[in-house]
């Protein structure tokens, strides 16, 4: 791996959908790797696969010096669609969907687009339960947090 690439895995989960949930991040920075999640009493999946990769570069804006590459590891085609593709069509139809009715979670794509346009990550999908070590381990952040049972990170 490039050493000036950091790279984040994501993902979010949700009990009932919506009910409680929860999001997890990894992030690899050369040999480092640290780990942070979270959790909503109520939310949907969508809400808290958003939720991740908002809140992994929002602590990467915050802590490390720009510069960087950063890779966005999901296995939320949703994410990485709507990020790359779909929010543009969005943002020019103010924000109706190909159906005309207002996009789900606006606020949480309006936030992760802008934290885009800071950062410009590359998006790369992983299937998910695929036997990816870290996208493994981001859903059972994501869940731990959902089921209010975290498990212990990695600082």
């Amino acid at each position: 791996m490039e050493k000036n690439v950091i790279k984040i895995y994501t993902d979010g989960a949700a009990r009932g959908n919506p009910g409680p949930a929860g999001w997890g991040v990894v992030v690899i920075n050369g040999k480092e790797i640290f780990e942070i999640g979270g959790r909503k009493d109520h939310a949907t999946n969508n809400q808290m696969e958003l939720t991740a990769p908002i809140e992994a570069l929002k602590y990467l804006k915050n802590n490390i010096s720009h510069g960087v590459n950063v890779e966005i590891v999901s296995d939320s085609k949703y994410v990485i669609l709507g990020i790359t593709e779909w929010i543009f069509n969005w943002q020019k139809n103010n924000w109706r969907n190909a159906a005309k009715k207002p996009v789900m979670n606006r606020e949480l794509w309006e936030e992760l687009y802008e934290l885009v346009q800071e950062l410009k990550p590359s998006w790369t999908y992983v299937k998910g339960h695929s036997g990816d070590k870290y996208n493994d381990r981001v859903d059972e952040i994501a869940t731990s947090f959902a089921d209010n049972d975290p498990v212990e990170l990695i600082k």
